[in-house]
C-alpha cells in the first residue's frame, strides 16, 4: 500500500452483468469494497472510474494507504503451499507416475486449471 495516488488507470477492473439489479456492475480488484451500477458496460466503468479517483484522492488527504495496482505489484515467482501429509503423498505419487518433480507436476496442473 502506498501514500502517493496510484495512476486509477492501472487498477483492475470488472465489468459483468447482475440479473438481480438487471444492470451492469463494475469492481475494482485492489479496492473490493467499491461497485458501481449502470444500464451499460461503459457507464458503470466510466462510474467506477469516477469512485475509485474521489476515493483515492480523500484516502490521499486523510493519509490513508491506498492500494498498489496488481499491475505495479513485483511477485518472486514462489509461495508457500500447505497441503496436509494425505494430499502431499497423492501429488508426489502423480509426479513420479508422470516422471516429473513436484514442482513441474503442481505447476503444469495450475496451468491446466486457470
Amino acid at each position: 500500500m502506498s501514500t502517493a495516488i496510484p495512476d486509477i488507470t492501472h487498477y483492475t477492473y470488472r465489468v459483468s452483468w447482475s440479473a438481480e439489479d438487471q444492470e451492469f456492475v463494475a469492481t475494482c480488484l485492489e479496492l473490493p469494497s467499491l461497485s458501481w451500477l449502470a444500464p451499460t458496460q461503459d457507464a458503470a466503468l466510466h462510474g467506477l472510474r469516477d469512485l475509485v479517483n474521489s476515493v483515492t484522492e480523500d484516502m490521499h488527504r486523510n493519509g490513508e494507504p491506498i492500494p498498489e495496482p496488481l499491475a505495479s505489484r513485483t511477485y518472486s515467482g514462489k509461495f508457500n503451499l500447505r497441503v496436509g501429509e494425505r494430499l502431499h503423498r497423492q501429488l508426489a505419487t502423480k509426479a513420479a507416475e508422470e516422471h516429473l518433480s513436484l514442482n513441474q507436476y503442481v505447476i503444469r496442473k495450475l496451468g491446466d486449471a486457470s
